[in-house]
């Protein structure tokens, strides 16, 4: 199996950035440690580390919007990976958009949203 190096940041973590298979489309970025690296490959749902809250996540445990992994890539120096997965569900967001880069720069620093968005997160975020 793979080792992947997760000895270059303090942390342990390196980067995962979420694609979607089909269209490409970057819907998020994240972070794995070891452990999120082994259940990933164990389960082939994407799981990652939740750096504010400490511990690792499944993702769309809470929103039922999972990432079925269907291809991982690495790069050459072992320390990012790519995600090609299947978004079940219409958004990798939490703020209910499809993808996390849902706003675009503009030429004034100002930010426009460019994505739409497909659920409303007070509904699927209940506290």
């Amino acid at each position: 199996m793979v080792q992947l190096d997760f000895s270059k940041s303090a942390d342990g973590l390196i980067p995962a950035i979420a694609q979607d298979w089909q269209t490409g489309e970057v819907l998020m970025l994240a972070y794995i440690n070891q452990e999120a690296w082994e259940k990933t490959l164990q389960t082939g749902i994407a799981t990652y580390w939740t750096r504010s809250r400490r511990k690792l996540w499944v993702k769309g445990e809470s929103s039922g919007n999972i990432q079925k992994i269907k291809e991982i890539l690495v790069d050459c120096d072992l320390d990012t990976v790519i995600f090609k997965i299947e978004q079940v569900g219409d958004a990798a967001c939490h703020e209910g958009f499809r993808s996390c880069f849902f706003r675009r720069v503009e030429a004034d620093g100002s930010l426009t949203i460019v994505g739409e968005r497909v659920f409303n997160p007070d509904d699927v975020y209940k506290k």
